[in-house]
């Protein structure tokens, strides 16, 4: 990742002083896989690690899952400067507890590297990363270590500054062979985290990316040691896993003829799904598709060949995120995990999930959201079956009626409904029809009981394996919106949710252009253009939103929420206020 999550602020206390500058000490001295006297006098081993099959094809697969210790030893400048405390050898005997049998351990060494010749790391910082390390590796995890952050503030200029680029990033590497030398084979080092090259020619950046990757190779298998056979992370342009880009990995790959390599990409799902922008609101057949296709392409280029593949990130662009309103609908979430977890073991993928520190809590060592945990575990071994959407409205302005939602069975056969722990009986309560459920409106009006607005029950749809789908019944009426004024800097539009809730906002001028910072469509971006605060009951224009107004202009607004509820609003920018007008039906 590029831009990090911002983390909950939390500190936990270091490793000794007095065994840290030991450690760097004997970094300094090239002793780095040398017993080290502890405090109290017991000597730290280089950790024993698990048996790394021989083939690399073998051995990727035994790093499935993978978790990323994200935005730590990679946050800038320091391990703790996004948030998240100081690793420790208990967080990785969490994960691995958890299921997880490798962590990727991104490292950004700007801040610990002189920029300047002959490029020197501090010991101070190559002993703690090699600490972080070692920890992982004697709680029987596969490790990949690698340049991260590094890409993007000083690689990119590789292509207007070649040389001292290229002799910067390859004196990082000749450090860090070094180092890790002797380590066990367990430990894999990946070449470098999404490199870009700025305004680099296509061909030009196609070897600038061999010319890095290549590069890193010759150096670790130079450096000896376990280094000579040690697994090999090469990448592509950004980490992206375009058929173009692919091919040009696959060529440096099948070019070195070293059999200890492994190829990388990231998926981070279809953009407008992942990040909530031109109407992505849901997993539907273009993210499903995208998804596919992806694994498709990795699965053709590389392990169909016999070339290991590392998907080195996955998730979605900030999600979850719980310092905001989520941007991505949860259950449409877990349908993108889901079929994450089934493509990838049909691709003999191994995944890493990308954790900047929305997952596991690293002052607690628990998960923040369990049930989200156990759809991301659920999906490593088995499939699970869904539905086309995880709530049923029922309007309380109307009559209750019956509502239908789609099964995505998934290769699962249907087993049933479930309320509190009693099962439905089809034929009364609900019945099937092919894939299509129909829950009748003599139980929908059970179930939402004094109908407030809000879920007033939840049903669980289960299947023949995998976990249950949970479906809310949820009583709502479409929202309502005020009338406000605020500034050219601070917006908010007064609403009555009334129990639904905000899926995405069209923004376009009367001569049909879009309005927002996102030009390419009238369908902004969810928490950049607008973001809904329910406890204070407003909907939220941001200052980006705001600034991109044309002044004196009209913006015709369209919220639409899930329940399919549309409602509009306008708005005017003019010297320096803005006034909202909530349009009201004819």
């Amino acid at each position: 990742m590029k831009h990090p999550q911002r983390p909950a602020h939390h500190r936990s206390r270091g490793p000794g002083r007095l065994t840290g500058l030991l450690t760097a000490l004997l970094v300094v001295l090239g002793l780095s896989g040398t017993a080290l006297a502890a405090p109290g006098g017991t000597a730290r081993q280089a950790p024993a690690a698990v048996q790394v099959p021989a083939r690399a094809m073998d051995a990727v697969a035994a790093m499935q899952p993978s978790w990323n210790l994200g935005n730590s030893l990679d946050a800038i400048p320091d391990e703790t400067s996004w948030g998240n405390p100081r690793a420790t050898r208990e967080l990785f005997r969490t994960v691995r507890s958890q299921g997880f049998r490798s962590v990727r351990i991104p490292v950004t060494w700007s801040a610990h590297q002189s920029d300047a010749a002959p490029y020197a790391v501090e010991a101070a910082y190559l002993s703690r990363v090699k600490e972080v390390v070692d920890w992982a590796l004697a709680e029987d995890l596969y490790v990949v270590l690698n340049v991260h952050h590094d890409s993007w503030q000083w690689v990119e200029k590789i292509s207007q500054d070649h040389d001292r680029v290229l002799a910067r990033y390859q004196a990082l590497w000749t450090r860090i062979a070094a180092a890790f030398r002797d380590e066990p084979r367990a430990l894999l080092f990946e070449s470098i985290n999404e490199p870009v090259f700025g305004d680099a020619t296509p061909a030009r950046k196609t070897e600038l990316m061999h010319e890095l990757n290549t590069s890193f190779h010759g150096i670790v298998r130079a450096s000896g040691g376990r280094n000579k056979d040690r697994l090999l992370v090469l990448t592509t342009q950004g980490g992206t896993p375009s058929q173009e880009l692919m091919d040009d990995l696959h060529t440096t790959i099948t070019a070195l003829r070293d059999r200890h390599l492994i190829a990388t990409v990231h998926y981070y799902s279809w953009y407008p799904f992942s990040v909530n922008v031109a109407g992505g609101t849901r997993y539907d057949a273009a993210a499903r598709n995208d998804l596919t296709d992806a694994f498709a392409r990795m699965r053709d280029t590389f392990t169909s060949k016999g070339i290991p593949v590392y998907l080195g990130e996955y998730g979605l662009l900030s999600w979850p995120d719980h310092f905001h309103p989520d941007r991505v609908e949860r259950g449409e979430a877990l349908k993108y995990f889901e079929h994450v977890g089934h493509a990838a073991r049909r691709a003999g993928v191994t995944t890493a999930l990308w954790d900047p520190f929305a997952y596991l809590d690293r002052a607690t060592l628990k998960w923040r959201d369990p049930a989200l945990f156990a759809w991301i575990r659920s999906s490593w071994t088995t499939r699970s079956g869904t539905a086309s959407f995880d709530k049923v409205y029922v309007a309380k302005s109307k009559p209750v009626t019956a509502q239908s939602l789609t099964l995505h069975l998934n290769g699962t056969t249907f087993r049933g409904l479930w309320h509190a722990g009693t099962k439905l009986a089809e034929g009364r309560d609900y019945s099937v029809f092919g894939n299509r459920i129909t829950l009748t409106a003599r139980t929908l009006t059970r179930l939402a009981g004094d109908r407030d607005h809000g879920i007033n029950a939840t049903l669980e749809a289960r299947f023949s394996r995998g976990l249950p789908w949970r479906i809310d019944v949820v009583t709502y009426d479409t929202p309502v919106l005020s009338d406000a004024t605020g500034s050219a800097t601070a917006f908010a539009v007064p609403t009555r949710y009334q129990g639904d809730q905000l899926a995405t906002m069209e923004a376009t001028y009367g001569d049909g252009t879009n309005a927002g910072p996102t030009g390419w469509t009238p369908f902004q971006e969810f928490n950049v253009a607008f973001s809904p605060d329910y406890p204070k009951g407003t909907i939220v224009l941001t200052r980006a939103f705001l600034d991109a107004l044309r002044e004196g202009g009209t913006a015709h607004l369209t919220f639409h929420f899930h329940s399919g509820a549309k409602v509009q609003y306008k708005v005017v920018k003019s010297a320096g206020s803005v006034t909202g007008t909530a349009v009201r039906e004819s």
